[in-house]
Parts: C-alpha cells; structure tokens; sequence
C-alpha cells in the first residue's frame, strides 16, 4: 500500500525566482521532481504525495504564530498516518524544525526541507532535496526520529541541526552530534536514533508570549538589558565560551532574573554549556547560583524557542524548578 505524504510549502529559495521576487507555488515546486525517477524520487517506495500550499514567504519573515499554525495542521495529517514535509528557506529552517518538534504529537515522519540555491540557477539543489525529503516521510522505518532537517542526502534532529555557511549546500550540520542517518540511492538509512524526544509531551500554547535573545560582545555594558524587563516575558543570554559574562553584568543580570526567567547559553553554536567548571565572577557556576538556567547543549536561537514554548504552554508563567527541569531534560535527549 502506498504511503501518503504531505507536503507544506511555506516559501524560500527552493520557490524564489526573478531574483527571488516572485514566488513559485507550491504544485510549481513540486514539479521540479518530475525530472526524476526511480527510487532518486520516491525513495524505493511508492507515495501518494498531497500539496497543502501553506504560505509564500521568505523565511526570514515567518513567524512562531505561523510555525504554530503549522505544527496543528501537521498533527492533523500525522494522526491520519500520513507522512509530513515541510518546505521553506533556510535562513529559518532550523528553527522551523525545533519548534515543530516542541509542538508536534508523534507520529508519522516530519521532514523539514528547503534549498540553497534559486530553481533557475545552474546545480539547483532543491529538487534533490525534495526528493530526499519525501522518501523520509514516507518511510516507516523514520518514525521515532522527531521532526528531522533533511538536506544534502543528510537526516538531522531537529534538536541538533544548524546552519553553517551562507551559501553553501552542505550547510547544515549537527555539530557534536552528527546526523541521524543518510539516503543512499534515495534510500534513507537511519544509523543513530534518539534516546528519547526533547520534551515529554507536545508543548501547546495558551497564551502570548515575548522572548528576548541577547548575544554578549567585548565590553558590554549591559544597557540593552534595560530593555528587557519590561518588555519579555524571558530572556535568552548567548553569553561567552561555555557559559561567562563579564563580573559587573552578574547583579543585573541577577536582579533580572528574579523577576524573569533567564537562560544561559553560549554564543559558539556547539558544545555544552558548563556548570561548575569555572567559578569566579561572571562564571557559569557563578550565573546560575544567582538565578540563570542553563541551556545545556542547546544553541541561544534554539533555547529561545524551548522557553518561549514553555512558557506559553502553562496558564500561568512556570516556577524556575520547572523550568530547570525541563532545560535538563532537553540537554539529555
């Protein structure tokens, strides 16, 4: 029986053309696979692939509303046993896939796709990865993977995968990870799989929220902190090497967080952040014992999503035990 996959196109460069004016829809994008056959398209299986033309956006003006919107119609379709690709630029993608793993129920595979170079240059890579794609959501052996980034013939967790060149494409790694798997003759072949998802259950939002992102640089002086408080319901802090800040931010920073959460990551993108290792002022032992939470292994971008879905899913804001809690959890997964 053929599997049924559907796919969600939001925009990108994988429908730019024109110099990325104009926006191709998405049955447009889908038949850029027509060109190919045999298992380099339907991954050695037989699909039933549906369109679901969801939005026609650059990336870089998506917003958390738009990828909520979208987690609720993917569960849809997953609870129907339907494979799921998603499709967007990359500027984003990696967020995309995060949220949507915060988000989602489990079920069928979800794929998140896109491309590096615009369908009318030469060595366009997003029907390739289109392809590659669909063959993963379509593949029952790719359930219990979470949502996946798929791209350059590479199955990336959500939880791992970034961006890391601006117009390379083979920019997507999982830096200290590895991807879970690859396809091979249009294949997938899983050779990692998760211990565990990165939440416990699907986070769902209830109410609006505001979280900020502030990357330290040489010589802060903290004054963009000033516009934090009254404006975020939290704050993400990418801060210095494994977890440090300069020693006159500590008191502001703790007199933020008192009031709310802040979490502590680092600015490198990849590795783990520190707990006890360093413990003069601005250290990370020294940010937490006064009230930080640390992100654990996950990147400043990604740790804005983590808390802004937490704290969007509870009625009322959660105590900084839960918090901690599920950061803790998020770093072992």
């Amino acid at each position: 029986m053929a599997a049924t996959v559907t796919v969600f196109t939001l925009g990108g460069t994988i429908s730019a053309h024109g110099g990325g004016v104009g926006r191709l829809s998405g049955a447009e994008v889908l038949a850029g696979l027509a060109g190919l056959t045999g298992p380099a398209a339907t991954g050695g299986a037989e699909a039933e692939v549906r369109l679901r033309d969801f939005r026609r956006l650059p990336s870089s003006s998506l917003t958390i509303d738009d990828i909520t919107e979208l987690a609720a119609a993917v569960d849809e379709e997953t609870a129907a046993g339907h494979g799921v690709v998603v499709v967007q630029g990359t500027d984003t993608l990696e967020e995309t896939a995060f949220l949507l793993d915060l988000l989602c129920a489990p079920g069928a595979p979800v794929a998140v796709t896109g491309a590096m170079r615009r369908p009318d240059r030469p060595g366009a890579d997003g029907p390739a990865n289109l392809a590659a794609a669909i063959a993963v959501a379509a593949d029952p052996g790719c359930r219990g993977l979470g949502v996946v980034a798929v791209l350059a013939d590479e199955i990336h967790a959500a939880r791992h995968v970034r961006k890391t060149h601006t117009t390379s494409t083979a920019t997507f790694a999982s830096p200290g990870a590895g991807p879970l798997g690859v396809l091979v003759e249009g294949r997938p072949r899983v050779l990692l799989r998760p211990a565990r998802p990165t939440v416990p259950r699907p986070l769902r939002p209830h109410r609006p929220v505001r979280v900020a992102l502030l990357t330290l640089t040489m010589g802060d002086g903290g004054e963009l902190l000033e516009a934090v408080d009254d404006r975020f319901d939290g704050l993400v802090l990418a801060a210095f090497g494994a977890g440090h800040a300069p020693a006159w931010l500590v008191d502001p920073l703790a007199a933020l967080a008192a009031r709310i959460p802040v979490v502590l990551a680092s600015r490198t993108g990849a590795g783990p952040l520190l707990s006890e290792t360093y413990r003069g002022p601005g250290s990370e032992h020294d940010l937490l014992a006064h009230g930080l939470i640390g992100a654990g292994h996950l990147d400043a971008p990604k740790a804005r999503l983590l808390l802004h879905a937490l704290l969007a899913d509870a009625p009322e804001p959660p105590e900084r035990p839960a918090l901690v809690a599920a950061f803790s959890e998020s770093a072992r997964a």
